[in-house]
C-alpha cells in the first residue's frame, strides 16, 4: 500500500490480508517525537490491522514534532497551549476522515494508540466525539478536560472502549495524573482497562505485551 498525500505526513502499514474495508489503528505520538517512533510497533500490532502512524503538525527542530506546544515559565511553571490543542484535535479528525476514504478502511472499527502528548489528545478526541472511534489505547498519558468539547458528557460514549496504562515512576507525566483517568472514564460508561508498570516514561516490553493482547481481542 502506497503511501498518499493527505494531509498530515504519516507512515502506513497495510493489513497482511490486503482486503477492503479493513479495521485501522491510528498511532499518533508524544511530544518532540515523529511518526517512525510509534510505526516500531507495527510489525508486532495485528495482522489485520491497517497501521497509520501519523506526524504532528508542528515541528520541533531539528528532528522532532509537537501536536502542541509545552511552555514553561519561571512564574507559572509548565502550562499547555490549550488553542493549539485543541487545533491539533480538528486536524486528528479531518487525517483519519481522509485516510478512511483514501485507503479505503472500516469507519465503524478505528482505533486509536497514543503515547504521552498523542494520549492527550487521543483521549480528547475519543471523548468528544466518540461516534468516530472504537477503542483507545492510551499510554503514559491522562485526560485534559480543558481540551474537551463542553457537551461531552451528553454523548454517548458507551460503545468506547480502552486501555490505559502508565509507568509508576514517570518523572514527565506524574502517575497521580494518570490515576484521574479511571473515575472520569467510568462515569462516563467506558469499559476500560487500567494497568500500572515498574518503569518511567516509557513504554516497557511487558506494557507493549499487555495492550497489544488487549488489543487483539478489541478489534
Amino acid at each position: 500500500m502506497t503511501t498518499l498525500p493527505l494531509s498530515l505526513e504519516h507512515l502506513v502499514r497495510p493489513p497482511v490480508s490486503g482486503t477492503n474495508k479493513a479495521a485501522s489503528l491510528f498511532l499518533f505520538h508524544g511530544y518532540g517525537s515523529n511518526e517512525e517512533d510509534l510505526f516500531s510497533f507495527a510489525p508486532e500490532l495485528p495482522p489485520e490491522l491497517c497501521v497509520i502512524s501519523v506526524r504532528a503538525p508542528n515541528p520541533m527542530p531539528p528532528y522532532g514534532y509537537a501536536w502542541y506546544a509545552i511552555n514553561f515559565d519561571a512564574n507559572f511553571g509548565k502550562w499547555s497551549d490549550v488553542a493549539q490543542a485543541k487545533e491539533s484535535v480538528g486536524k486528528m479528525i479531518a487525517f483519519i476522515e481522509e485516510a478512511i476514504e483514501a485507503y479505503d478502511l472500516d469507519k465503524n472499527k478505528v482505533s486509536l494508540l497514543g503515547f504521552s502528548q498523542g494520549t492527550v489528545l487521543s483521549l480528547a478526541l475519543a471523548l468528544s466525539y466518540p461516534d468516530m472511534v472504537r477503542n483507545v489505547i492510551g499510554l503514559s498519558g491522562y485526560i485534559d478536560e480543558k481540551i474537551l468539547i463542553e457537551s461531552f458528557e451528553q454523548k454517548d460514549h458507551t460503545q468506547l472502549k480502552m486501555f490505559i496504562s502508565h509507568g509508576q515512576m514517570d518523572p514527565v507525566i506524574p502517575l497521580s495524573w494518570a490515576q484521574r483517568t479511571p473515575p472520569i472514564l467510568d462515569k462516563l460508561g467506558i469499559e476500560h482497562t487500567f494497568e500500572v508498570f515498574p518503569t518511567g516514561h516509557g513504554v516497557s516490553r511487558e506494557n507493549f505485551y499487555a495492550m497489544n493482547t488487549w488489543l487483539k481481542n478489541h478489534i
